[in-house]
């Protein structure tokens, strides 16, 4: 964390809304508002002008949407940006390729985007820039070539994939999913820490780039391989095994480290029927979600891969693994299909 002050470009098309944001961020002694823009071209002016620590950026403007606005900053000059945007399903499935294209973090505005609730979510935004400060900009630039791999001789193999990410996972998640072939003889169960109707937008996402079938799961569906399953945003994903066969539940109960779906909870549930033909894989994020699950796979002889440093936007989840002594491989997201190739 820093001691000095965080200096914030507030970029919106509301007057109204830039004083809201004005008002929440300057209130922080740790934070101040540093300038403002009305519409996407002026956001790219003031970024370049200014340099500021983390900008919000409204995504719906005129002249330049924030999407435009976002890749032309991360040309110019590489910024922490916050996305904030209406939680409706067009607006996620916009936050999900903001995410794609360099945006740290998002927050969704209460009830569309009328500005007077907006102070219900003054406590996450700020937490969100605070948070944003631990993020090395350029690391959001990084885009490897990656090419499809594939599989000679498939096989029934038994084994499970679970993925767990927060902060930077859709990023990461674009690096390896699509990258898998057809073949892939395991189920993938994906845990991204998100909103409802973000998850949505995320499986549809890399649905449309993979040659796996991605979808949401759905309570009491069966998992089977050739699919990648997103656990739906604000509930766990559990798993329990009947007459042979596995299936997924839904579950409402407490968060598990601050968040609803936990990969904890998933990884927890996945260990105890797979045993050691479990693979974990913990992606980019804060906090330590996941640490607890990889303990359980490795308890029963199972495999966990941790993100390596180089390609996380938040080096916290796999750090924490690697600390605790649980990964058996450390690996930049871009290489980890083949091992998981080579693991199934």
């Amino acid at each position: 964390m820093t001691d000095r002050v965080i200096r914030v470009l507030v970029v919106d098309d509301s007057a109204f809304m830039r004083m809201v944001l004005k008002d929440i961020i300057d209130s922080q002694p740790d934070m101040k508002v540093v300038g403002f823009a009305k519409d996407g071209l002026e956001a790219v002016e003031k970024a370049v002008e200014l340099k500021p620590d983390v900008i919000t950026m409204d995504i719906e403007m005129p002249n330049l949407n924030g999407i435009e606005a976002l890749k032309l900053i991360m040309k110019k000059v590489p910024t922490r940006v916050i996305m904030v945007n209406s939680l409706t399903e067009e607006g996620a499935a916009i936050t999900i390729e903001a995410l794609r294209n360099g945006a740290v973090d998002f927050i969704t505005k209460p009830h569309g985007s009328v500005s007077l609730t907006f102070r219900q979510v003054a406590p996450e935004l700020l937490e969100k820039i605070r948070q944003a400060m631990n993020v090395d900009p350029r690391t959001l630039l990084f885009k490897p070539k990656v090419s499809r791999l594939t599989i000679t001789k498939p096989a029934v193999s038994g084994k499970i994939v679970v993925i767990g990410s927060s902060t930077g996972g859709p990023r990461s998640l674009d690096m390896i999913i699509p990258n898998l072939p057809k073949n892939f003889p395991a189920p993938i169960v994906v845990v991204q820490h998100m909103p409802p109707g973000f998850t949505k937008s995320l499986a549809m996402r890399l649905d449309s780039t993979s040659e796996l079938t991605v979808k949401e799961a759905e309570d009491g569906e069966e998992v089977k391989p050739g699919f990648v399953y997103i656990a739906p945003g604000d509930f766990h994903l559990g798993l329990k095994a009947q007459n042979g066969k596995v299936f997924f539940f839904l579950d409402k109960s407490d968060k598990i480290n601050n968040v609803r779906p936990s990969v904890d909870f998933t990884l927890d549930k996945a260990a105890e029927i797979y045993k050691s033909k479990t693979i974990a894989v913990i992606l980019t994020g804060m906090g330590k979600d996941g640490t607890k699950g990889a303990f359980k796979v490795k308890f029963y002889g199972g495999t966990v891969i941790a993100e390596d440093k180089e390609t996380c936007v938040v080096f916290g989840m796999p750090k924490s693994v690697i600390e605790e002594g649980y990964s058996d491989y450390v690996l930049p997201a871009y290489k980890i299909p083949e091992k998981l190739i080579e693991l199934v």
